[in-house]
């Protein structure tokens, strides 16, 4: 049985066609089967001019993106009680775009998607192929444990 960690979760939807069906109680429930940690993180749904605009301006890639983690104390050195704190964008337009290529609801993706930002801002990478097997690793163990196929499998 996993450990729950104190979460403070915030839910934004600047861009509202997934608020009906990706609720906060879904989002909540996958956040924290990710965390290994406390966390405050602000999960936020974004249009593809929001998503492309963010994703130029820190990152300097210019069209928008699925999924954007922003950590704020990363590689810092904190307390052991001390938070994760973070913001999960999500690019709607992407999020459904890519799930229909994928053959996968929106929902599954989506879970995916924050399971993979929740990573990030506790200091996951994928940068090589060692660090992406790892990552793919946890994210699968994780989704297959809230009841998602493997997102990775073909």
């Amino acid at each position: 049985m996993s450990v729950k960690n104190k979460l403070t979760l915030s839910v934004q939807y600047p861009d509202a066609r997934l608020q009906e069906s990706l609720t906060r109680p879904k989002i909540r429930r996958w956040v924290q089967a990710a965390l290994f940690a406390p966390a405050e993180l602000t999960i936020r749904f974004v249009d593809a001019e929001e998503g492309r605009t963010l994703n130029r301006d820190y990152r300097e890639k210019d069209y928008a993106t699925n999924v954007l983690t922003f950590a704020y104390n990363e590689g810092e050195e904190l307390p052991d009680d001390a938070p994760t704190q973070a913001d999960i964008i999500l690019c709607t337009d992407v999020l459904e775009r890519e799930a229909a290529e994928q053959k996968k609801t929106v929902e599954e993706h989506a879970a995916h998607l924050i399971v993979h930002g929740v990573l990030h801002a506790q200091g996951y990478d994928h940068m090589d192929d060692e660090e992406a097997a790892e990552m793919e690793g946890i994210e699968t163990e994780i989704l297959a444990g809230l009841g998602y196929a493997d997102p990775y499998a073909d």
